[in-house]
């Protein structure tokens, strides 16, 4: 039986096609040819900016200043960034020979790995979608961007961007659901960047070793916050309830559970439900009526955190704060859980929502094992002001740690972004993210005609087993 052909796979193959010649074109691009590019996303932005508000509010009505700090400002910080250093980084870096290299000089190149897939999220559809492309774009990457089919009206607006600004063979926007993003992932790409669960994550490593191609993964996990006893638990609480609450918690870097010192618990509590009444019920109308709180993005997503919520109560867990919900405005309440335990579905799964769980600890190290006994977050979080935070530092493993406060390290141009293990694989963002979709190339330039290697060269006799012996013992 002789199979047909799928239709996605071939168009899709022979756009990937069309944008290997671009490819080899652009691994001798000039810094200036890819500043320009990086420019003509910044001037459209900037040009487009109540466009990108119109369309994050169409998704899930995210407020206006948020759009503007968490879309779009990082991704024009990001720009500026590449733009200053882009120079700098493409300049091959001169590297010494050991004294058995004697005679040789090495350097590192970096070229553009090649045409890279840009696999993007529905929680910050604009920012991780632009973001990764800026890198790529620096790096000398043509990409094939396939935005979430969760925010439609973002997706569009960014295929309309990238039409206005490149051509096909450039960067191109392919939109679909899971199946398109399936047939994507089977074609033989240079390099992928996907941002997504770890579940997903998986699936794309996986069709990826098919090719062998090289994989940025940004994932998520379970990030804790350790409000240690010496801890300012009003400063704590207000940074904890702003990382936690933006985007309506739908952030892979948000707080998801916090630990805390068994003696500071009914004082934080009480830090915590003032600082959301603050930020998000100043006028006592209700945070429902609140136009700063972003809403869930789809039902599912709704119906997820009302089963973790109803899960959690039923076995045992209490509402310090909040609970309440509306699903037809997919509206869920910020709140606040205590006595949980290991049984509830709330304590293993990433929350991405509006729920917090705090859960009191005795000492520090148990604090340290229970963070220990979970999947390696993408982000740990320690307010603390005396020296503990270094022994949590030392002693857990995180993608990122910030000290005093939540989600600020995300933009943070100098400092790599990424998981490590079940949180992601690679980092990004500034030169980081000009790495990721870089080859850096080794290379090694020797003299013409006698050097130190021609003694080594067979037949070998006594002169050049003394020779290698010398090597070994003292080089």
């Amino acid at each position: 039986m002789i199979s047909t052909p799928d239709p996605i796979h071939s168009t899709l193959e022979d756009l990937l096609t069309t944008m290997r010649p671009t490819s080899l074109a652009w691994r001798s691009s000039s810094a200036n040819d890819r500043i320009q590019r990086l420019n003509a996303i910044r001037n459209w932005i900037k040009e487009h900016q109540k466009e990108i508000r119109l369309a994050l509010w169409n998704d899930f009505q995210k407020p206006e200043v948020e759009t503007d700090l968490s879309e779009i400002y990082p991704v024009t910080s990001e720009i500026t960034h590449a733009i200053k250093n882009l120079k700098s980084w493409m300049k091959a870096k001169s590297l010494p020979s050991p004294l058995a290299m004697l005679g040789t000089s090495a350097r590192v190149q970096f070229e553009p790995k090649g045409v890279s897939l840009i696999i993007s999220p529905w929680n910050y559809p604009f920012n991780l979608a632009i973001g990764p492309l800026v890198s790529a774009l620096a790096a000398g990457c043509p990409v094939v961007l396939k935005p979430s089919e969760l925010t439609p009206h973002t997706s569009a607006l960014i295929e309309q961007m990238i039409s206005e600004i490149f051509k096909k063979d450039e960067v191109t926007v392919v939109q679909g659901d899971a199946s398109v993003a399936q047939a994507l992932l089977n074609l033989p790409f240079d390099h992928i960047f996907f941002t997504g669960s770890p579940q997903i994550g998986k699936i794309v490593m996986e069709n990826a070793s098919k090719h062998l191609t090289s994989v940025t993964l940004e994932l998520g996990g379970k990030s804790p916050v350790v409000v240690t006893e010496s801890a300012d638990l009003k400063d704590a609480a207000q940074k904890i309830i702003y990382g936690k609450l933006v985007n309506c918690g739908q952030t892979c870097v948000a707080p998801d559970y916090i630990l805390v010192q068994e003696s500071k618990l009914d004082l934080l509590l009480s830090e915590l439900k003032v600082a959301i009444q603050q930020m998000y019920d100043a006028d006592f109308k209700g945070i429902e009526n609140s136009k700063d709180l972003a809403r869930i993005v789809n039902d599912r997503h709704f119906a997820r955190l009302k089963s973790y919520l109803d899960d959690a109560a039923q076995k045992g867990a209490k509402v310090a704060f909040g609970g309440k919900s509306n699903p037809h405005h997919r509206f869920l309440e910020p709140t606040l859980l205590t006595h949980i335990t290991e049984e509830m579905d709330i304590a293993h799964e990433e929350i991405f929502g509006p729920i917090l769980p705090i859960i009191p600890y005795q000492t520090i190290e148990d604090a340290i094992n229970y963070i220990n006994r979970k999947p390696k977050p993408l982000a740990l979080y320690v307010f603390d002001k005396s020296k503990t935070y270094e022994q949590v530092l030392e002693k857990t493993s995180s993608g990122n740690a910030v000290i005093n406060d939540c989600v600020l390290h995300f933009i943070h141009n100098e400092l790599p972004f990424g998981g490590v293990n079940t949180s992601g694989i690679g980092k990004a963002h500034g030169h980081y993210g000009f790495l990721a979709f870089s080859n850096e190339k080794g290379v090694l330039k020797q003299r013409i005609g006698y050097n130190n290697a021609t003694l080594l060269r067979p037949p070998y006799g006594v002169k050049a087993k003394k020779i290698v012996e010398s090597l070994i013992r003292w080089f």
